[in-house]
């Protein structure tokens, strides 16, 4: 009797932890998927620093679905301009209307990260535990990113409006959106600062860069769900169900505060971050490797 209720009482406790460190990275996951500083960064590192063990990219991938609630609740009705745009592009084949216009380019856009992830998927079995998911790489490409975006910022003409993308925008873009795999990028880091680069203004870019990111994110979240179900590491489906809910929450937050921030503010305090971020993960990881 004392065995089962030590037993029970471990269970228990188990259970409550992956609640709760679900719940930690799901807020984790909504604050950084859409501010340009790399979510899949910040779920490997927050773990390692807190002692835990990495979630893994079946449960990171997971937590996106609540990033995708927050998006589409957010854009509903750029969401249904879309579907009016795709409507007049099935049946009145219509390529020059804003609508089908907006579009074509997310669907160009999309194709490049949907083709490259299918191959990654298929083909390179050992991905989440390769050289990418360390943390000198990830500070490294965080410093990267932060001067790219700089860079963006500084030279970019910022004058395009959503409206004046082009099919050749949303195709470079997209390509760019590939480069999200590789963890420490930040899909919506190097969507918007290439959105900068082909002319969009600010919130033109953050906009396009979050419409742009649904059929990627999606996908990748309902592909990783099995996986993550039935991860060792996790007590059940209730911890990633709450998990996906706070990320719905903060996602959402997040994605409002950064769409009111840039229409009277630059990118600096990203790119500085960026920064910090990087330069920090590099000490902390040599100093203890050094002890």
């Amino acid at each position: 009797m004392s065995s089962f209720i030590f037993f029970t009482i471990n269970a228990s406790n188990t259970f409550f932890q992956e609640c709760w460190k679900s719940f930690f990275l799901g807020i984790i996951q909504g604050i950084t998927e859409f501010i340009p500083i790399s979510s899949t960064a910040h779920l490997m590192i927050f773990p390692a620093l807190l002692g835990w063990e990495d979630p893994g990219v079946s449960i990171s991938a997971s937590l996106q679905l609540g990033s995708i609630i927050a998006l589409i609740t957010y854009f509903w009705s750029d969401i249904v301009d879309l579907k009016n745009g795709f409507s007049r592009l099935i049946l009145q084949k219509s390529w020059n209307n804003r609508r089908t216009n907006l579009f074509s380019s997310i669907l160009i856009g999309s194709l490049p990260i949907i083709f490259v992830g299918g191959l990654v998927k298929l083909f390179w079995s050992n991905y989440e535990n390769s050289v990418l998911r360390t943390i000198p790489s990830v500070a490294i490409v965080s410093i990267l990113m932060a001067i790219l975006l700089f860079l963006a910022e500084l030279f970019s003409d910022k004058i395009k409006t959503i409206d004046k993308v082009s099919k050749i925008d949303g195709f470079f873009i997209g390509c760019a959106q590939v480069l999200a795999l590789i963890p420490g990028v930040s899909r919506s880091g190097i969507t918007i600062t290439t959105a900068l680069i082909t002319g969009l203004e600010r919130e033109s870019a953050a906009r396009f860069s979050f419409l742009l990111g649904l059929p990627a994110i999606t996908l990748a979240g309902l592909v990783e769900l099995k996986g993550a179900i039935y991860e060792p590491n996790l007590v059940g489906v209730t911890p990633l169900l709450i998990g996906i809910c706070s990320s719905a929450f903060t996602s959402y937050l997040s994605i409002g505060f950064l769409m009111r921030f840039l229409q009277k503010n630059n990118m600096m305090i990203f790119i500085t971050y960026r920064l910090l971020f990087g330069t920090f993960l590099l000490a902390w990881y040599y100093i203890n490797e050094a002890l």
